[in-house]
Formats: C-alpha cells, structure tokens, sequence
C-alpha cells in the first residue's frame, strides 16, 4: 500500500475491518470533548440593535462597529453595570459588534448567564450611541456645535444683501451695471457652494441621532461551542485522526509484500504459496495473555491493509498447493520448518504442511520469536524453510531471521508464503491427519 494511491475503497475496507477499534476511540473522543465542555462553563450571547437613520458609507458603519467595542465604552459599561471584578478590560473579550443591512450595528455581548448577557448588551448600545452622539456633537460643547450654525447664518444674511446690491445696480442698461450685476451673481454661486461643503463637511448633517431598537431579547440557548458540540467534534476529530492516522501508518510502512520482496530479505528462493482457510484471525488468546485479548477485542487482530481474501475451492484443491510444496523438498530427508512468532496463520498452513509431507521429508516445525530469534542448532536436517505471512514482518526483521538461522547451521532451501482465503460456511476449514502430528521444537 506505501506506493499505491489511497482510493475510497482503502478507506471503506479500513473501517469495515476496524470498526470496533475506531468506535472505541470515536467514543473516547466524545468524552473528551465532553471533559472539556465541563472545564469551561455554558457562556450566553445576547444582541441589541442600533439603528443609524440617513446614509452611510461601508466604511463609515465599519468605523461605528469599532467604536462600539472601544475600550472607552466597555469602561462606561463596566461602571454602569457595577459587576464585582469585572472591569472594562475584561469586557473587551465578551462584547462584539457587526454591521448588518439597513444601517444597522449590531452588538452583542456574552456572559455566565442568560440575564447578565442581557444586561450586557443593553448596556453596551445605550454607552455606546451615547459616546457615539458626543462625538458628532450631540450633547457635546455648545460653543463648538455653534460655531458652524453662524457661519451658515452669515452667510445667508450675506446672500441677502447681494440681492439687495443686485436690485440697487440698475436695470442692466448701461455696462457698468451689466458688470456689476453679473459679479454678484458669482459671488452668490460662489457664496452657495460654500453652504454646500459646509453642511457636507458636518458630520451630524442629514443624519438624525442613533436608536436604540428595543431591549435585547434574552437568550434561550448556549453560545456555541456548547457541550453538544464539543463532544460531537470530539468524536469527529478521534475518528479522523484514527483514519488518518492508520493512512499514514500503512503509507510509510517499510514492510515487504511481494514475494520476491520477502525471498530477497531472506536470502533464499520462493518455494511457493499455500492457503489457510479463515478470515485472517488466529486462534483465541491464551487466558493469561492479556494484550492478544485486548486486541482481538478491540478488532485489531485482523489486517486491514491488505485486500480481501479471495474465495477458496474444495478440500482438495487447498492441499494441492501443499503437496506442490512438499514435491519441492523431496530431496531433502529433514528439513527444519520455521514459523515466525505470533503468525498464527503461518502456524496453520505449518501444521497442515508438516502433515500431508508425512515422512519424506520430516517437517520438524519450530517458531522463532522475531524480536530475539533463536533456532535449534542443526542436527540431522539438511536444511530450513521459512514459512510466514506476506505484509506481517519488516524486512529487519526477515533478516534477523535468517541470520539466526545461519547461526545455528541451517541453510534455507526456500520461503513458503500463507494467506487466508474465505470458506463457504458449512465445510470443514482444513484436514490434518492425526497420523502425521508435527513435532513442536523450540530453541536448544
């Protein structure tokens, strides 16, 4: 799998065969996310709006959204609302604004519940169309909020007395009067587009004061994140990681699949493949062995990496891969029979293997643990077989084994490959003679 592409059907084979696993973590997930829901408290948010009457520019209400959530108002809000511990500064975390259509600013304000996140917001829209009316004069200096409304005043007395001036030059006949009366005319243009970019250039003019639209309903619901959501996101983010994670892990595994793959890391030839029916599961666990139980539990005794196991024959098409196998040595009259420690499926074919050889050879079968592995030291067999499962061990490990067979003076004559294939229900899995039992070695 580390040099094919992942498709979807990767993925759906993940989660066929490792599904108890993954609904194990994505329940750990849950509670994860539930533990950190119960570390932060239910927080409420609610919203009062403020409506700003005449036309704004986007940048304008932009600028209103940031005033509302200046440090000037949530001070003005934390010494109107006299909370114990609570200061302005604390304030800036739990108060937004936004503007929506219509020239409205909405501002929202968050707290421990849903009373006080009301208070907030109240709070906040009257400080903040109070501060915002100061600003553009409303409340503020009467002296400075005077000063262009006399300039206007002057000037339409000025316009008048052009007028005046205009009417006392004469009809028009001469051509003093001519030139009189047309440079009123400019001054009066002139005169008018001053009270124009005067009345534009005030930043209250056409624009009545800003309204409060009514008190800010109280909420009826958890902000969001609420505890629903964090534990849903934890169950999300544990099972995405774990699909990922068994991507990843499968992607930069080094382990061989092929067969000349594994021949080449045991420095031997392939003798060939042989079948054990099943669906890839070795035998129960030992009562006192507590991590294969824990994994046959959880699913993770089963490959998921590798496809599905194809459909077998009959009870006599199984063994003629066997008796192919056993053809192959019969020029050796003992041959030792190692299996690879916790390859449960080796271990099957190995036992079926060493029965239809009978005597000719004699299949002495050992296993060798892969993280140490020792063999018996050669006595009467001429020499060994490796017989594994493909996809199971790293090429380290495949090494290790032959040199622990080198040590103790075996040549392997070739590598045996089992894989499991699906039986139809009903038939019997495997036939092994009683009277052809292997004997079990072990390490000298």
């Amino acid at each position: 799998m580390s040099d094919d592409t992942i498709r979807l059907v990767t993925i759906g084979r993940l989660i066929r065969r490792r599904r108890r696993l993954l609904m194990l973590l994505t329940v750990l997930g849950a509670l994860v996310g539930y533990g950190v829901s119960v570390l932060f408290p239910p927080r409420y948010t609610a919203s009062a709006q403020v409506l700003l009457p005449g036309v704004w520019q986007e940048r304008e209400l932009l600028t209103q959204t940031q005033l509302a959530t200046s440090s000037v108002v949530t001070d003005r809000v934390a010494a109107a609302l006299h909370w114990p511990g609570v200061s302005g500064a604390d304030l800036e975390d739990r108060v937004s604004a936004t503007a929506a259509e219509g020239n409205i600013v909405k501002v929202s304000g968050t707290a421990e519940t849903p009373r006080r996140a009301q208070q907030l917001a109240d709070q906040t829209a009257r400080q903040f169309v109070s501060f915002a009316g100061r600003i553009a004069g409303d409340g503020g200096d009467p002296g400075a909020a005077a000063g262009p409304e006399e300039l206007r005043q002057l000037v339409i007395q000025t316009g008048r007395r052009i007028n005046e001036l205009a009417d006392a030059a004469g009809s028009g006949r001469s051509v003093e009067s001519v030139q009189t009366r047309t440079e009123l005319a400019k001054l009066r243009t002139t005169l008018q587009e001053a009270v124009t970019k005067l009345n534009e250039a005030d930043p209250a003019a056409g624009k009545a004061s800003m309204v409060v639209m009514g008190p800010a309903p109280r909420p009826a619901g958890e902000a969001p994140p609420t505890r629903v959501q964090l534990a849903g996101g934890g169950a999300l983010l544990f099972f995405v990681g774990s699909v990922v994670g068994h991507l990843t892990a499968a992607r930069l595994s080094r382990r061989p699949r092929s067969e000349p793959e594994i021949a080449a890391a045991l420095g031997s030839v392939l003798l060939g493949g042989v079948d054990v029916p099943g669906d890839g599961r070795g035998p129960r666990a030992a009562a006192g062995d507590r991590r294969e139980r824990l994994r046959r539990l959880v699913g993770a005794d089963v490959r998921w990496d590798l496809p599905a196991p194809r459909a077998a024959g009959d009870e006599e098409s199984l063994l003629i891969r066997y008796r192919r196998v056993c053809a192959r040595l019969r020029e050796h009259r003992q041959v030792l029979l190692v299996v690879p420690g916790g390859d449960s499926i080796a271990r099957r074919a190995a036992d079926t293997l060493a029965a239809e050889a009978g005597t000719r050879p004699v299949l002495r079968v050992v296993e060798a643990e892969v993280d140490h592995p020792l063999v018996p030291d050669r006595a009467e067999e001429s020499g060994a077989v490796v017989l594994l499962s493909a996809g199971r061990w790293s090429a380290g490990e495949l090494t290790g084994l032959a040199e622990a067979c080198a040590d103790a003076g075996h040549e392997i004559v070739g590598v045996v490959l089992a894989g499991p294939v699906r039986t139809r229900a009903g038939r019997r899995a495997e036939r092994v003679p009683e009277a052809a039992v292997p004997v079990a070695g072990g390490a000298r």
